[in-house]
């Protein structure tokens, strides 16, 4: 099944003007890519040929066809490797997760679960799970069905998640008052003020944690702490406004830095490459 589906959105993904699912994207790649940082917003990837292998914070994720990938919250990740060949193209899927859609699932499965602050894991594929993708996936080949069925094709896959290892995670993402919704409202705040230094009592209160108890969870949600997760913010903007306009110093200073030289050496430490070359490269669509 994994290769007849890899097949499947491989076509997709290379034909243009293609069916398209709402909130699921297919993507493709030849050659083993550069370790690039990335913004994971929530969302359930699956791999159907290859495998990537993930640095979020100080934890080294690997997952292939045998597993999937889930984040509920905003995650930057600092490298991202896929693992392919020109003979076998990686392929992959991914599932944007909609908030109201989580929220009802979780209503109409209740359960009470453990309080857990972990906010991305890879998990095994199991065959039911693999059987929904499937469904969701044939869709491309039926796109006059994709308005009525993906929807519930969607549902079932959150379904899925809810009903195995993963679930405590996603219900935890669902519900207003938990841990990870308090650590995802000091995120929303980092990410609508990457532009400036946010201090740190801004999120504690925004949270409405403890000083100790907002760091110990927002370094169980993300991996990192609130500043090494601003860092990447700022960085990971500043790298798509050089890929529009290759000013480095501009850059710097829209996202917040006083200092063109620090943002420089910054800027290269994260991304192995300095500003201006990096850019030409992505540019170049060498990435």
């Amino acid at each position: 099944m994994h290769e007849t589906l890899a097949g499947l959105a491989y076509r997709h993904a290379t034909q243009p003007g293609g069916a398209s699912i709402p909130r699921v994207s297919v993507h493709v790649a030849k050659e083993t890519n550069w370790p690039i940082p990335t913004l994971y917003r929530p969302m359930l990837g699956i791999v159907l040929r290859g495998a990537k292998r993930v640095v979020i914070g100080d934890r080294t994720l690997r997952y292939d066809a045998n597993h999937f990938f889930i984040a509920s919250i905003d995650v930057p990740a600092s490298s991202v490797m896929i693992e392919t060949s020109p003979e076998a193209p990686y392929v992959a899927a991914r599932l944007a997760i909609d908030q109201d859609i989580l929220v009802d699932q979780v209503v109409d499965i209740p359960r009470e679960d453990r309080v857990d602050t972990t906010a991305f894991a890879v998990s095994a594929m199991t065959p039911a799970l693999l059987d929904a993708w499937s469904r969701m996936l044939r869709l491309l080949d039926a796109p006059e069905e994709i308005d009525t069925l993906a929807p519930l094709f969607e549902r079932e896959i959150l379904f899925r998640i809810l009903q195995g290892p993963q679930g405590a995670l996603l219900r935890q993402a669902a519900r207003s008052d938990s841990r990870i919704a308090q650590i995802r409202n000091a995120i929303a705040h980092l990410r609508a003020n990457f532009d400036r230094l946010v201090r740190i009592e801004e999120l504690i209160a925004i949270a409405g944690m403890s000083a100790a108890t907002f760091h110990r969870h927002f370094r169980a949600a993300t991996a990192m702490s609130p500043l090494q997760y601003q860092k990447a913010l700022r960085l990971q903007e500043a790298r798509r406004r050089l890929i529009a306009d290759a000013d480095v110093s501009g850059a710097a200073y829209a996202v917040g830095y006083e200092s063109a030289s620090q943002f420089s050496r910054e800027y290269t430490r994260m991304f192995g490459t300095p500003p201006a070359r990096d850019a030409a490269r992505l540019r170049a669509g060498k990435n």
